[in-house]
């Protein structure tokens, strides 16, 4: 396990808040009121190791297919259904989204291999990110991948909590499966728009991991 390098400011700030805070509670509580002291001990280390545990990468072997569409994030399936989408493609398109709780890896990848065609930032609301309007009115970062079996839009979302999206992709750039596509801190929601007739492999509530779990096929 590696710490993403979007985590390396946050964990040296909980560092410090950590360390400080503890010092001065043991210098002014440590001898009158020693459970109070180890109480806020013990509640500091546990936020400092969420912190650290947040921003990690877990080694996994990637899962590699032509016709694989891989899941983009860590995280449970609470959406798959048919829209018309008004941003990019104009027309119906399969929705498959994936909830990440605080308690996920946060880092996500790239599904497919292919083109970067379109990669826009929208600035928005800051909805729960299981709610159904949160698609398309929270903020977001959406990009479309160009693969020779098909064509499909990326959004990470953001949630109550997360208001920090990170996409490292640029249009004409050319990525491969399991590159790092970007980052979302704290909670948020990764949707997919697939081409209609796309076999969808999972089932709502279904738990899925980052670049191993197969969420459809190109037909």
């Amino acid at each position: 396990m590696t710490i993403h390098r979007e985590g390396y400011k946050s964990i040296f700030i909980a560092a410090f808040l950590f360390i400080g805070i503890n010092l001065l509670v043991f210098n002014r509580l440590s001898a009158s009121q020693p459970e109070i002291t180890a109480a806020i001990f013990l509640i500091t280390f546990f936020l400092f190791l969420f912190i650290v545990s947040f921003f990690r990468i877990p080694s996994r072997k990637q899962v590699i297919g032509e016709n694989l569409i891989t899941s983009p994030c860590d995280g449970k399936v609470v959406a798959i259904e048919e829209i018309i989408d008004q941003e990019y493609f104009k027309d119906k398109r399969i929705q498959l989204s994936v909830f990440m709780s605080p308690a996920n890896v946060h880092a996500n990848t790239c599904p497919v291999s292919g083109e970067v065609l379109y990669s826009t930032y929208h600035p928005g609301k800051y909805l729960v990110a299981w709610h159904p309007k949160s698609s398309t009115e929270n903020e977001r970062h959406s990009v479309v991948l160009q693969n020779p079996k098909g064509t499909i839009l990326i959004k990470q979302i953001a949630g109550a909590l997360a208001r920090r999206i990170v996409n490292y992709l640029e249009p004409r750039q050319r990525v491969e499966q399991g590159d790092e596509l970007g980052f979302i801190k704290f909670g948020s929601r990764v949707d997919l728009l697939l081409p209609p007739g796309t076999k969808i492999c999972v089932q709502l509530q279904e738990k899925v991991k980052a670049g191993v779990t197969v969420l459809a096929e190109f037909q």
